[in-house]
């Protein structure tokens, strides 16, 4: 009996077993280095499982990823729902890999706080970048995670990075605290924008704005072609409002149209002058230096929430404070102390 593709039952279920195998550390570690992508998902997706023997195995991967050297590009793009995140990704992803880059799009799809499910269609949206052999999409669920970012990008640019991808790109859900985070773990951060949508008074605020380390005017083409030009005039007038950066650099302001494939060398000049720059003056290996700092204090941060919520003497005494609270007992504040004051007791 066979399938509508004439493959035989007994075939079928051979080639799903295959699947479920376990694969060794040093077959995933040698499949990343030699560019598999079918490898480097399931790395991935090793680092993202929750059992304690993946994490494990998921490390031993990418200790021996950090070993190999690289010197790639970590460019992180934001901006409001409806900029058209996506677009520009694709074509910036398709310019890139025409220029003989090979690309990797880390886009985290935001996550429902109720089902928990996620609809991970960014291969759906980058329809011809996905078909591109010098790209790799990797689609992850934001999860719990800070605003958004899921937890273990940072570990997936690692593995990218060995499997020779040469830029990577991060994407986010949108704007909020996700910003924060995966400006701590890029080069360079893109902020996308759009004209007459109010976004140029939103623009002005600080926060998202000093954040960036370029700001491009999205879908500047036809009629919105000349709100382009004054929504660009206003952002560049207001990045002459804040303090230098640290590395002086400068923001830039421009003009795109991800649908046009308008501006898109430019602003990819931009980075590579900015990279170039920082390289020289040693802030691109310095910042790369304090972002892994601070990713282990984060982590570590982590940890010890997780430590102490697993404990059933916290979840006990947790859940009596919980109820004096209802009560009006106590302050959740007070309490808070008083839960901390006596779960260390036991340590």
């Amino acid at each position: 009996m066979a399938n509508k593709k004439n493959t035989p039952i007994n075939t079928i279920t051979k080639i799903k077993a295959l699947r479920k195998q376990e694969i060794s550390v040093d077959t995933l570690t040698q499949g990343i280095f030699d560019g598999s992508q079918t490898l480097l998902a399931k790395a991935i997706t090793l680092l993202e499982s929750t059992q304690p023997l993946h994490y494990e195995k998921a490390n031993a991967v990418i200790e021996k990823c950090l070993a190999k050297p690289n010197n790639s590009i970590r460019l992180g793009i934001t901006g409001v729902p409806g900029v058209g995140k996506s677009s520009f990704i694709e074509t910036l992803g398709s310019y890139l890999t025409a220029n003989g880059k090979k690309v990797a799009v880390l886009a985290v799809d935001p996550t429902s706080s109720l089902s928990k499910g996620s609809i991970l269609g960014d291969k759906t949206r980058m329809q011809e970048l996905s078909k591109d052999p010098n790209a790799f999409i990797r689609p992850s669920p934001s999860g719990s995670s800070l605003g958004g970012v899921a937890q273990k990008t940072r570990e997936s640019i690692i593995l990218c990075e060995a499997a020779g991808y040469d830029i990577i790109l991060v994407e986010t859900v949108g704007v909020g605290q996700s910003e924060i985070a995966v400006h701590s773990m890029v080069d360079f951060f893109l902020l996308l924008k759009l004209s007459g949508a109010g976004d140029e008074l939103q623009g002005i605020k600080r926060g998202i704005m000093e954040m960036a380390d370029a700001i491009a005017i999205n879908k500047a083409d036809g009629s919105n072609l000349e709100k382009a030009e004054l929504a660009a005039t206003e952002f560049s007038r207001a990045l002459h409002l804040y303090a230098p950066k640290a590395n002086g650099w400068v923001p830039k302001v421009l003009k795109c149209s991800a649908t046009e494939n308008t501006g898109i060398k430019e602003i990819w000049d931009v980075v590579e002058d900015f990279v170039l720059s920082n390289r020289e003056n040693g802030f691109f290996e310095k910042n790369r230096k304090v972002q892994n700092k601070n990713w282990f204090l984060q982590t570590v941060d982590e940890y010890i929430k997780q430590f102490f919520h697993q404990k059933e003497s916290f979840k006990n005494a947790q859940m009596t404070l919980l109820k004096d609270i209802d009560d009006n007992k106590i302050s959740p504040f007070y309490a808070a102390k008083l839960l901390l004051d006596q779960i260390t007791k036991e340590l």
